[in-house]
């Protein structure tokens, strides 16, 4: 009996002794959607567009669904996907283009467009960006979780060009205009 108690003590080891290593993964399982680069312009972006020396052009501009401003003068100008530089020197050659002489333009984002988040807290919708927002800044916005929530991983979902990029990430995960947070029940 002693015997027996032994080899299927060995055998328990055996076979639990593989499966620690399971229980120990320091590498989080995270896909990774962080999009590496200077910000890029997309539709519900407010920007502030100065003229240097037309007090009447310097205004802020919406960019609509079709990813561009309605600026004056010139009409729409397409900025989705651009950086502000971009966005500027476009507004500088529209300008330029029979309307003004060597044109000064400046472009920065003056209000970002929202975030999104739904799921288990408490009050779902769209929400304003503020810069530098985290998972955890996002949730607390939406008046935090439900008793039910997994307070340490969402999916986060986030436009990358045509695409929809999914991630599930931790609490500290940095969020960016336009993401869509869901944050899942706890025994789902």
């Amino acid at each position: 009996m002693v015997k027996k108690m032994r080899w299927l003590s060995l055998f328990a080891l055996i076979i639990l002794f593989p499966l620690s290593g399971c229980a120990i993964n320091s590498a989080p399982a995270t896909y990774m959607v962080e999009i590496e680069g200077p910000y890029t312009l997309d539709s519900g972006d407010v920007l502030r567009v100065s003229v240097y020396g037309d007090e009447e052009l310097t205004n802020q501009y919406r960019v609509n669904d079709n990813g561009a401003i309605a600026f004056p003068l010139v009409g729409p100008i397409i900025v989705r996907g651009q950086t502000t530089q971009i966005a500027a020197a476009r507004i500088t050659a529209a300008l330029a283009n029979g309307f003004m002489r060597n044109p000064n333009v400046a472009v920065e984002v003056e209000i970002y467009r929202p975030f999104f988040i739904q799921g288990e807290v408490i009050s779902s919708g769209q929400f304003p960006y503020v810069f530098g927002m985290t998972v955890r800044a996002a949730i607390s916005t939406a008046g935090g979780f439900t008793d039910t929530a997994n307070r340490t991983r969402v999916i986060v979902y986030r436009p990358e060009g045509s695409q929809m990029i999914k991630g599930n990430v931790e609490m500290d995960f940095p969020v960016r205009p336009g993401d869509t947070i869901v944050v899942l029940d706890r025994w789902l």
